[in-house]
C-alpha cells in the first residue's frame, strides 16, 4: 500500500476531490483528511477519552461525521481526532492515517510513528504536511492499492483544485530560501555551489525520525538514508539551520 497525498486551498476544494476519489473505487477508509481551524463546535462534537492526552478526541467516523458536518455529506468513515498540534493550533483529522499522521505532527514518537510509516506516509513529508496546515489549508491522503489507482488519484485530486506535494514542498523551499542563503553566504559559504547539500541537510532535519535531535545522534541513520551526502560540511550546517527552524516555528505558532 501507498499514499497519495495532495493540498488544497479550501476545505470544500478537499471535500469535492475526496468525493472523486471515492468514485474511483478508493474506500471510504483509505480517504483521509487533515484540515485546520477547526471550530469550537467541530472540536466539542469529538468526544474526550479519558486514555488520550489532553486535547485528542477519538470517535467513529460515522457517529461524528453527522455532528461535525465534515467532508460535504460524503460520509468517510474511519476515525475522527481533534488534537491542538504545537506550531500550527487546532486540527481535525478523520481517516486512521490522518489520525496517526496527526500523532505525530502533534509530537507524539515510536508507535505513532511506525503506524503513520505503516499505512504508506513518508517521514520525509510530514513538514510539508506541516506547513500547509500552517497556512490554513487542507491535506487529503489517499492510501491506493497500486501505480494504476495512484496515477488515477492524483488526477482526479488535481483535477479538484490541489497542489501536488512536490510542488508544495518547492513553494515552502522558494519561501525560505533567500533568507538561507543571504545567512550561509554571510558566514563564507557559496549557496550557489553548496544548495543541494544545505538543502538536503535541512531537510533531513525535519524528517519524523530525525527532530529534536542531533546531527551527531543521528549521523549513523543520516549516512544509510543519504549516501555520502551527510558527509558534506554543507549538509551539516543545513541540518543545524532545520533545526533551529523548527524551533522558530513551535515559538512563532504555539
Amino acid at each position: 500500500m501507498e499514499s497519495v497525498a495532495a493540498v488544497f486551498t479550501s476545505r470544500s476544494d478537499a471535500e469535492q476531490g475526496s468525493a472523486q476519489l471515492l468514485a474511483l473505487g478508493i474506500p471510504k477508509d483509505g480517504i483521509n483528511i487533515l484540515t485546520p481551524h477547526a471550530t469550537e463546535k467541530e472540536l466539542a462534537a469529538v468526544p474526550i477519552d479519558d486514555a488520550e492526552p489532553l486535547g485528542i478526541g477519538k470517535a467513529l467516523g460515522a457517529a461524528v461525521g453527522g455532528a461535525v458536518g465534515l467532508a460535504g455529506g460524503i460520509g468517510l468513515g474511519g476515525v475522527v481526532t481533534s488534537l491542538i498540534v504545537p506550531g500550527i493550533g487546532p486540527v481535525l483529522a478523520i481517516g486512521l492515517a490522518g489520525a496517526a499522521l496527526l500523532a505525530v505532527l502533534g509530537g507524539a514518537a515510536g508507535s505513532a510513528i511506525e503506524k503513520s510509516t505503516a499505512v504508506g506516509l513518508p517521514g520525509d513529508e510530514l513538514f510539508v504536511y506541516q506547513d500547509a496546515l500552517r497556512q490554513g489549508r487542507t491535506v487529503v491522503i489517499a492510501q491506493v492499492e497500486n501505480d494504476s489507482q495512484a496515477e488515477a488519484a492524483r488526477g482526479a485530486l488535481e483535477n479538484a483544485g490541489a497542489e501536488s506535494i512536490d510542488r508544495a514542498r518547492e513553494s515552502w523551499w522558494i519561501g525560505l530560501r533567500d533568507a538561507e542563503k543571504e545567512t550561509y553566504d554571510s558566514s563564507g559559504g557559496n549557496f550557489e555551489d553548496d544548495e543541494r547539500y544545505f538543502r538536503c541537510g535541512f531537510e533531513a532535519a525535519l524528517h519524523s525520525e530525525n527532530r529534536d535531535k542531533s546531527y551527531d545522534t543521528c549521523r549513523i541513520r543520516l549516512g544509510d538514508r543519504e549516501a555520502r551526502l551527510h558527509e558534506h560540511e554543507p549538509f551539516q550546517r543545513g541540518y543545524d539551520r532545520g533545526r533551529a527552524y523548527l524551533e522558530v516555528m513551535k515559538q512563532r505558532y504555539s
